[in-house]
């Protein structure tokens, strides 16, 4: 009998402890679910939707040609004076003074050189002048065969040179061949650019992007991108500043700007920023994007300004006057 109940008992106390680990369990967990339920909703960056223009490019490269070229042959020894190259002349000037006749220009341009190649046959005694007018200047590209459809004359095109991206020139598309040209597989097309400045120099290398399809499209930053396999989707907030996961289609794409296509609508607000912050139903304190942090109101506590000097620990024989007098003698020893 007595080993029975002992054995009774060591089985009571082992279930105790195990229905007071589950009740303790239990009573820890739901005062944290408490503690933590009663903490703010974190701020998230929002972003109303909005519409922006959205333009297809057709992106190529081109040569830069004079709007007017002439060309002289001079023989070295018919010149009287010196030819001043690369200078701007106009029309009616006298470009080259000869033995027996004088060179003028029939138009405004600037004055070259040009030089032999082994294919050109001319005598080692003669030059050929160029007379080049760069104030307008045209741009022969080959524009792929796909997109010949898009391409319309008098059509805006930007342009900017390969050595100086940061500024960009306007031109228009100046003529379009009447057929696709069957060895590139692309359609020739010339664009007219003006150079009053004579910034862009002849036989330049251009890049010239040609705009089609504009349009008015919904957008979004590119950070409230959510990618899913090929599902794109983006945290949506409602008026009660839940988050709701929702699936879009998106377009183009372009400098941090995302078209949308589908699965919003003109002033939806999503989260633009902080996706990793954020869970599905769950509720945040939205932050417009753009705005200006509040400052807060905490400021550091300044130390109060020292009146006083430190005090030395052996500033209490200073006060006994010991040394007053050693210092009064060695004065009067200097006065003798």
């Amino acid at each position: 009998m007595k080993r029975s109940t002992k054995i009774t008992s060591i089985v009571l106390i082992f279930f105790f402890i195990i229905a007071a680990v589950i009740i303790a369990r239990t009573m820890i967990g739901n005062h944290f679910k408490k503690k933590f339920s009663k903490r703010p909703p974190p701020g998230i960056i929002v972003k109303v939707v909005e519409q922006k223009m959205f333009q297809n490019t057709v992106e190529t490269f081109g040569t830069a040609v004079p709007a007017q070229i002439k060309s002289f042959n001079i023989e070295k020894y018919e010149i009287l004076e010196p030819i001043k190259f690369n200078t701007k002349v106009k029309a009616g000037d006298i470009i080259a003074k000869l033995k027996n006749r004088n060179i003028t220009t029939p138009f405004d341009g600037i004055i070259g050189k040009r030089d032999f190649s082994n294919d050109i046959d001319v005598s080692k005694s003669s030059i050929i002048l160029n007379l080049e007018d760069t104030s307008v200047l045209f741009v022969d590209v080959d524009i792929p065969e796909t997109f010949a459809p898009f391409v319309k004359k008098d059509q805006g095109v930007d342009i900017k040179f390969s050595g100086n991206n940061l500024k960009k020139y306007s031109g228009v598309v100046e003529s379009i061949a009447s057929r696709i040209d069957t060895n590139k597989r692309s359609l020739p097309v010339r664009i007219k650019l003006n150079n009053p400045g004579n910034e862009l120099l002849s036989g330049s290398l251009l890049e010239v992007s040609i705009n089609y399809n504009e349009r008015n499209s919904l957008s979004i930053l590119d950070t409230s991108l959510i990618m899913e396999g090929d599902n794109v989707y983006v945290y949506k907030v409602d008026k009660e500043n839940t988050v709701k996961k929702t699936e879009i289609e998106i377009g183009l794409r372009k400098q941090g700007i995302v078209e949308v296509k589908a699965g919003l609508k003109n002033g939806d607000t999503v989260v633009a920023e902080g996706l990793k912050k954020t869970r599905p139903n769950g509720k945040i304190k939205p932050i417009t994007y753009g705005s200006k942090p509040k400052s807060s109101s905490w400021k550091k506590k300044e130390k109060p300004a020292k009146t006083e000097q430190k005090k030395s620990k052996f500033d209490w024989i200073k006060k006994l006057n010991i040394f007053k007098k050693s210092d009064s003698k060695k004065e009067e020893n200097k006065n003798k």
